[in-house]
């Protein structure tokens, strides 16, 4: 089964709510936002209806409402179903049966529970089906859904904690067809973590996606969604084969990216919160980190350039290049040439010349944060060698060391003190980084290390995009 179009409306009842960071200018009429940035501008006609309850009735305003939702700009907000279909829970388990005992009231609204042991030493009493042998995740999850005939999969990993009615909050996201998957927001608990480890997990998971809605796709703000807990549609699942069984880490990336290249939406819904423990040592945390670091190769042999250590414009790149190497005044005047040529491509809005400025200062101003990340984390090796050999890329790379750290920890206050934060962190990023070049020694491939720099200022919307949509009432 193929994905449906763009063409097919939102289901009765639906309204949306416009992003978070999306901004509305030009009275109404123009908005700024999504992922890549973009300028859209509307009719009166779609602006009144923007002002008023978001709720499509008519066709212009379904397809207003759905170009606003695949780029982004917009989230669905579903009603409540009125019945949930079939849905079989999958949880893949190796020698964890406590963790199992955890998870599994938590599972009582599914038709269904498929326990898979992965090769256990010991078989878990509880399980449905058995490998001899440890197959890894993927498979553990494929043997478990093909088991079952229902039309929704819930993969659920053990130790999870899921709310009361999170099965219904997230199969309403299912009621659209062009949706295949859904998953909530996972945040850490401490378990038997030390206090000091569960206080930076608290708000630096990898498992944890932030607070806000989004479409999940390479180059979104929500880029990937963990299998830690995932809905999807059967159909979905048929459709792209299942998981990759040659993937040990990062098989529910490559199957979530998989999706979308198939044409199904996958929707990120953070109000339905789980939990899952963070590592219980400091050790098995940074493995933890080398092995999801690991992944990379694997995955950008298969997905190219949505595994890039570095997604930004040549100017942008050239311009943090230009501050690396210790000329800061030639940054400035790249990132300010750029600026001034997107003014002409913004004509028509009020204030061009300060929306440029906003929106072109703000991008270079992200891409040196990215740029930050990529030497920190796969390029920490290359940018320790530059270091020592061109003293006078030091205060850059020790900017790019120090500064992201201290603006993270003002951004989410940790109840951490700045020095504690700022060692977690860049344990973290080198933990991550010496897994992305184990995976490239195994993979025999240096993708993951080679940015994308597109052939416009990516992420700045540099070119305007008309809006469209009746929205008659």
């Amino acid at each position: 089964m193929t994905a449906p179009g763009p063409e097919v409306p939102l289901p009765e009842g639906w309204s949306i709510d416009l992003d978070r960071r999306a901004r509305r200018t030009d009275g109404g009429r123009t908005l700024v936002g999504g992922a890549p940035l973009r300028v859209v501008r509307l009719t009166a006609a779609g602006a009144r209806w923007l002002d008023g309850d978001r709720v499509p009735r008519s066709p212009g305003q379904h397809a207003l409402a759905r170009r606003l939702l695949d780029a982004g700009l917009a989230h669905p907000r579903p009603t409540p179903p009125a019945a949930i279909p079939s849905v079989a829970a999958v949880v893949p388990i190796h020698d964890d049966a406590a963790g199992l005992a955890v998870t599994r009231p938590h599972l009582a609204e599914a038709d269904e529970v498929v326990v898979v042991d992965d090769g256990s030493p010991a078989p878990v009493p509880d399980a449905t089906l058995r490998h001899p042998e440890p197959l890894g995740p993927g498979r553990a999850r494929d043997a478990g859904w093909t088991a079952t005939t229902a039309e929704l999969v819930a993969f659920v990993d053990a130790d999870v904690t899921l709310p009361a009615g999170w099965l219904a909050a997230l199969a309403a996201h299912l009621a659209d067809p062009r949706v295949g998957a859904v998953a909530p927001r996972v945040v850490a608990r401490p378990g038997a973590a030390p206090d000091w480890l569960g206080r930076y997990e608290a708000v630096r998971s990898p498992l944890d996606l932030g607070p806000d809605p989004a479409l999940v796709r390479p180059g979104s703000p929500v880029p990937y969604v963990p299998t830690t807990v995932l809905l999807v549609r059967r159909s979905a699942l048929q459709a792209v084969g299942g998981f990759d069984p040659d993937l040990r880490y990062g098989e529910d990336v490559d199957l979530v990216w998989r999706l979308a290249e198939a044409g199904w939406q996958v929707r990120y819904e953070p109000a339905v919160v789980a939990t899952h423990p963070c590592r219980p040592t400091l050790r098995a945390w940074a493995g933890q980190r080398v092995a999801y670091g690991s992944s990379a190769a694997p995955l950008a042999v298969r997905h190219g350039d949505a595994l890039a250590p570095l997604g930004t414009s040549p100017w942008s790149a050239l311009a943090w290049g230009a501050v690396l190497a210790g000329h800061p005044v030639v940054g400035a005047a790249v990132a300010g040439s750029t600026t001034a040529a997107l003014v002409p491509k913004l004509e028509g809005m009020d204030r061009p010349g300060a929306e440029a400025l906003r929106i072109a200062g703000l991008g270079h101003l992200w891409a040196g944060r990215a740029v930050a990340d990529a030497l920190r984390r796969p390029w920490w090796p290359l940018a320790a060698l530059l270091a020592w050999r061109v003293p006078r890329t030091r205060p850059a790379l020790a900017a790019a060391v120090v500064v992201p750290a201290l603006l993270e920890h003002r951004e989410r206050r940790p109840r951490l003190d700045p020095l504690r934060w700022s060692a977690l962190r860049l344990a973290d990023d080198l933990a991550y980084g010496a897994g992305v070049w184990r995976g490239c020694w195994r993979a025999r491939s240096l993708r993951p290390l080679v940015p994308a720099l597109a052939g416009r200022i990516r992420g700045l919307g540099a070119s305007a995009r008309g809006g469209a949509g009746d929205g008659d009432r």
